[in-house]
């Protein structure tokens, strides 16, 4: 009779043997460091890292790629993006991408923002950023809270969430409603690309996925300003599993963010960029 032992080591035997079998049908981007990261169990934060590094790797650009992440749980992208990162002062990110967009126009720059720092301290700097047509890329993360910081009200926050400094649920008529970001951005003449996807299902992650290809792809056109708000999860300051994380999102968070395009590019914008891709290949 076999010991537990054989049996265990007859099973890795019979794995290794019919292993040659299997298709490959994921691997991790070569573009994210070769690290575990450290959010916490279920944030989006790592999704998402994920889907901008996977754009990047299959559009063949990472040496020509450059991230601004500034304050908050953004600030940890340059230690998982294997690309050129820089780091900006709080709610600065907009302002330095600009900089080094002017400077270094051939570059793919991108800003890696939470919805404390862009749409709280640093919302002039959004606002004028897009406003002036900056040939940039903003992913903005909405989670509603500010997530480093333990979870105070942000200006995303919902109306009646209780948060660490509105323990009785955001009173509308005290604080004020939460700022839609997307929608208030996609009226400026500045804004050439704004939509406002998810990450908390299947589906979800491959929309948000193909909206970062887009928008990474239309700095190619020299148009505008990008804007890709990303609603995210955040278990740990809502005080919820994981999963009653994602069916947070769809109960309540979309109801006041609904998903979908806000402004695309004209018909005549794409049709130029399919053209310009074609003669690259």
């Amino acid at each position: 009779m076999q010991t537990e032992e054989q049996v265990l080591t007859d099973k890795i035997t019979a794995s290794c043997q019919t292993e040659d079998e299997y298709e490959l049908v994921y691997h991790k981007p070569a573009t994210l460091v070769d690290v575990s990261m450290h959010y916490c169990p279920g944030c989006a934060h790592s999704l998402v890292h994920k889907l901008i590094m996977e754009a990047v790797e299959e559009m063949g650009i990472q040496e020509r790629t450059i991230g601004v992440a500034p304050v908050g749980c953004s600030v940890f992208a340059y230690d998982y993006m294997d690309i050129d990162m820089q780091e900006a002062a709080h709610g600065r990110a907009c302002a330095v991408a600009t900089g080094i967009k002017r400077l270094m126009p051939d570059k793919y720059v991108f800003t890696y923002q939470g919805d404390g720092d862009l749409a709280a301290i640093g919302i002039a700097e959004t606002l004028h950023a897009i406003n002036r047509g900056e040939n940039i890329l903003i992913v903005f993360m909405n989670n509603a809270v500010y997530g480093m910081t333990s979870g105070q009200m942000a200006p995303t926050t919902l109306p009646g969430m209780h948060t660490t400094t509105s323990p009785d649920g955001r009173d509308v008529s005290f604080y004020g409603a939460p700022i839609k970001v997307s929608e208030l951005m996609a009226n400026l003449p500045g804004a050439f690309y704004v939509t406002r996807q998810a990450v908390n299902s299947a589906n979800a992650v491959r929309r948000t996925k193909k909206a970062l290809l887009n928008a990474f792809k239309y700095q190619q056109l020299h148009k505008g300003t990008c804007l890709v708000e990303i609603i995210g999860n955040c278990p740990s300051n809502w005080k919820m599993t994981p999963v009653e994380a994602s069916k947070f999102i769809d109960e309540e968070m979309i109801k006041t963010f609904p998903l979908g395009d806000i402004k695309v590019p004209a018909a005549g914008d794409i049709k130029t960029l399919q053209s310009n891709t074609h003669e690259q290949s």
